[in-house]
């Protein structure tokens, strides 16, 4: 993560990224009319926001337990530092149940979020993660419930201040 330009955003900015975070599958047409602006100007809106960086996506939103993912665990690996993290962090994103990974300070390297369908199969993926090379250490927690899911929505309306 190379250091970015700072996009100010305005209000308009915000009423539509709060309309797309609430309804992901409305269209732009749609938008328009409930933000009571002309289409061209939705459309020139999300067009920049894209292109700033500051909206990165439009997929669904995917609940891991849905599809059989039960357990959330957060790892945070020790790692040989002898050719960096990138070819390490490469050889973690084949994992499939590996959803994301950081460099981090602190007395870790790196932390992953991973999910598992049991305790048992956890311990399976952390198995994968020790046997890959570079790989030192694990620590694991587990995370026993979200009371505050990943959300950015309070971010971007923050950052009108």
């Amino acid at each position: 993560m190379g250091k970015r330009k700072v996009v100010s955003v305005d209000q308009l900015d915000i009423r539509l990224v709060a309309l797309l975070n609430e309804e992901p599958r409305i269209g732009v047409l749609e938008c328009s009319r409930r933000l009571n602006v002309a289409r061209g100007t939705v459309q020139a809106r999300l067009d920049r926001l894209v292109a700033r960086g500051v909206i990165i996506g439009f997929g669904p939103e995917i609940d891991p337990a849905a599809l059989g993912y039960d357990v959330t665990a957060f790892v945070t690996l020790q790692i040989r530092q002898v050719s960096g993290h990138e070819p390490l962090a490469d050889r973690l994103g084949r994992i499939p149940e590996v959803l994301e990974v950081h460099t981090i300070t602190g007395s870790g390297d790196m932390l992953c979020r991973i999910v598992a369908r049991s305790n048992a199969d956890l311990q399976r993926v952390i198995d994968l993660i020790v046997d890959l090379h570079g790989v030192m250490r694990t620590e694991s927690v587990i995370a026993l419930d979200t009371p505050v899911p990943y959300r950015t929505l309070p971010l971007v309306r923050a950052a009108q201040r």
